[in-house]
């Protein structure tokens, strides 16, 4: 059996002979701090971070739950249709249903080409307006006399009665009047009228007149003119369009808290004299005053309820719409400033809407539970539904305090808003 051969190291091999390791050129490690024991008996740690987060969102919800509670009501008022016929009288300005008379004045103008000349003799005209002191109305005929302090004489055209005075102030009435005679000098500038006819007595010192604007048209001589059928056209289109414009201004001069009605008013028409417009040109005019006969709304609206509702005992009204209504005086005539008196027909229909009093409803809800405040209201002839809301959701019973609960009205600003 041979032996493996022995392996022998060279001088060249030996271990003293081996190269030496790499070098890492690393700082040495510091040494390493022992960790504090940890304390025998300990477990995890209470998390106050997230038990504060937690009651910081109950409060917060608690304190919303305040913030957006309170007691409302809100209210649909009642609405009632009616058919509207019959006749009634109003008063001026008092008793039940009193009316009061608005007026607009307005004079449209036009030039339109001459077509000829001719010689014309016409008499100046203008608008004055009569004051009486007296307590009572002044009567004055047709043609009576008016006359300026340098004694041009000036008429009226037909009877009128001038109103008395009232409140301490003088009744007033505004008239057209014109010039006794032809010619330029009689359109005088704005001034003040006497009545030689009363002169005398009292009543002298107490029915006076006055012109805001110049008398107009006087003239005698020739000067440009159109045929009258020329003239009727033209006029008419003045017409219209003043008709347009009066009834709209009309409109405005409606006091808050009244109405007019449709058929409630009138207009009047008066042609003014022609004049030579510039560059061979006749100048057209046209005056229009439009009455308007107005009344309180809830006068009207509760004198129509007792003729159309058979329940109803005087609760304060007012009107949705009144378009379908239509108002036709009695003798025809819409009555004039000074008028005492009214009669007229309504015909169509109407809309009423009951008013509501909120503090009443507030008060009569106040210190009762959801329920009791549902009954309460029922027993409410204005109210046509109610919503009730109490926040937060376990309160149950209204505060005993009325300013602490807020009523609406659907279709009207809240009278109260205060929780």
């Amino acid at each position: 059996m041979g032996n493996a051969p022995m392996r022998t190291l060279s001088p060249e091999t030996t271990p003293s002979s081996l190269p030496p390791p790499p070098s890492t050129n690393l700082p040495p490690r510091p040494p390493m701090e022992p960790r504090a024991p940890k304390p025998i008996g300990t477990g995890r740690r209470f998390p106050v971070g997230t038990a504060i987060i937690a009651l910081v969102v109950v409060l917060g919800s608690v304190g919303a739950l305040f913030a957006f509670s309170g007691a409302k009501v809100a209210i649909t008022p009642t609405e009632s249709p009616v058919q509207v016929e019959g006749t009634f009288t109003s008063t001026a300005g008092e008793g039940e249903l009193p009316f009061e008379i608005i007026t607009v004045e307005k004079t449209a103008t036009n030039s339109i080409a001459a077509e000829s000349t001719q010689n014309v003799t016409q008499a100046a005209q203008g608008v004055i307006v009569i004051s009486n002191s007296q307590d009572a109305s002044q009567a004055l005929i047709k043609n009576t006399r008016f006359e300026t302090p340098e004694g041009l004489v000036f008429r009226i055209k037909d009877s009128i009665n001038v109103p008395k005075a009232a409140n301490g102030q003088p009744g007033q009435l505004s008239v057209t009047v014109y010039a006794d005679e032809a010619g330029e000098k009689y359109n005088v500038g704005a001034t003040t009228f006497t009545l030689p006819g009363l002169k005398g007595s009292d009543t002298y010192t107490k029915v006076t007149a006055r012109s805001s604007d110049a008398m107009k048209g006087g003239y005698a001589g020739a000067r440009p003119t159109v045929s009258q059928a020329t003239k009727d056209a033209e006029m008419a289109k003045l017409e219209t369009t003043l008709d347009g414009e009066l009834k709209t201004e009309l409109a405005t001069k409606v006091k808050e808290g009244y109405v007019l009605i449709p058929g409630a008013t009138a207009s009047t028409f008066e042609p003014q004299p022609d004049t030579a417009g510039a560059g061979n040109t006749v100048a057209l005019a046209e005056r229009g005053v439009v009455r308007g006969v107005i009344f309180p709304e809830e006068a009207l609206a509760r004198t129509i309820a007792y003729q159309s509702i058979g329940t109803y005992s005087g609760q304060p009204l007012t009107f949705k719409s009144l378009d379908g209504l239509k108002l036709a005086p009695s003798e025809g005539l819409i009555p004039n400033v000074g008028d005492t008196s009214f009669s007229f027909t309504l015909t169509g229909t109407a809309v009423l809407v009951w008013k509501v009093d909120t503090a009443k409803v507030g008060a009569a809800v106040a210190g009762k539970s959801r329920s009791s405040a549902e009954s309460v209201l029922q027993g409410f002839p204005e109210v046509e539904k109610a919503l009730l809301v109490l926040k937060p959701f376990w309160q149950s019973t209204f505060p005993a305090n009325p300013a602490k609960i807020t009523v609406t009205v659907e279709g009207t600003e809240p009278k109260s808003d205060k929780k």
